[in-house]
């Protein structure tokens, strides 16, 4: 009874984190969006309000690329789940399942994800911010969002460097001040100091750091193991991956014919017809 409600306890926690972090997506895109154009352009470059003049408008453009395509990205990761649809029946998991999230591993390099509840192709990973699992559809969407969100919150910290600078007069010219900006708002804040405003400020760059970063070790990762024709799944459980063709065979059924394309705009590029990957299984396991 006791490893049951763990089991239950373990999948609730998991279930809060599949709503939670999409929640907190939503939430740091819409303070990047209003700190962008109601804050740090108006302050950096002296204009008022959303007023374009020809020294924004650069700035202008390329936070809006970068936005576009990493909400783009991200929306057909939703769009294009990798769960197969030929298969519905739910297989039913044993107690003592070591799984927090994979419920059984299928034939055909397919695995059944507890929280989709659905049968996915290929999977890769259960992605808690898309709320779905990545597979053999959605991850060159996946790696686009990753590659965008990356620079999208790189280019936040930028802007929010030289708003700093500019309205608190906060120079950066030693590495230090950035390693010791947290810490030292944070007791500034609570000692009256500093305004809520900027003590915000002050969080949010760590955030888009934060957020940055691992971006983009997610991003370099996928791209290693999508060459190498391996999935995560695959290399948590150690399971060696035969060689399924060229590293450029490998990349060209994930990101698709018109993959160009698709490196400047969120749009379809991956073909629905199987690729290398899955009919050598459906050959080898013929």
């Amino acid at each position: 009874m006791s490893l049951n409600t763990g089991l239950l306890v373990r999948m609730l926690k998991l279930r809060m984190l599949n709503a939670i972090a999409p929640a907190y997506f939503y939430f740091a895109t819409v303070v990047t969006i209003v700190l962008h154009f109601f804050l740090f352009i108006p302050t950096i470059f002296q204009t008022s309000g959303l007023t374009l003049r020809p020294i924004v408008l650069l700035p202008t453009a390329i936070f809006l690329f970068l936005m576009v395509n990493a909400l783009g990205n991200y929306s057909m990761t939703i769009w294009f789940p990798a769960e197969s649809a030929n298969e519905n029946i739910i297989p039913v998991c044993s107690p003592d399942c070591p799984d927090r999230v994979d419920a059984h591993y299928l034939l055909n390099g397919r695995h059944f994800c507890k929280l989709c509840k659905k049968v996915i192709m290929k999977r890769d990973h259960h992605c808690f911010f898309t709320g779905n699992c990545i597979g053999n559809r959605n991850m060159r969407y996946f790696i686009m969002f990753s590659i965008y969100t990356s620079c999208t919150c790189l280019y936040s910290l930028v802007l929010g460097v030289a708003y700093l600078t500019v309205e608190y007069s906060i120079s950066f010219e030693n590495p230090l001040t950035f390693l010791t900006l947290l810490p030292l708002s944070t007791g500034y804040f609570f000692l009256g100091a500093i305004s809520g405003l900027q003590f915000f400020l002050v969080l949010m760059l760590y955030v888009w750091l934060g957020i940055g970063l691992v971006s983009a070790g997610f991003c370099c990762q996928q791209i290693l193991l999508v060459a190498r024709g391996q999935t995560w799944c695959q290399l948590q459980k150690g399971q060696l991956v035969e060689s399924r063709g060229t590293w450029r065979s490998n990349l060209s059924d994930v990101f698709g014919s018109r993959w160009a394309v698709g490196l400047i705009l969120p749009v379809q590029t991956v073909e629905t017809t199987p690729g290398n990957w899955q009919r050598y299984h459906e050959h080898k396991h013929d």
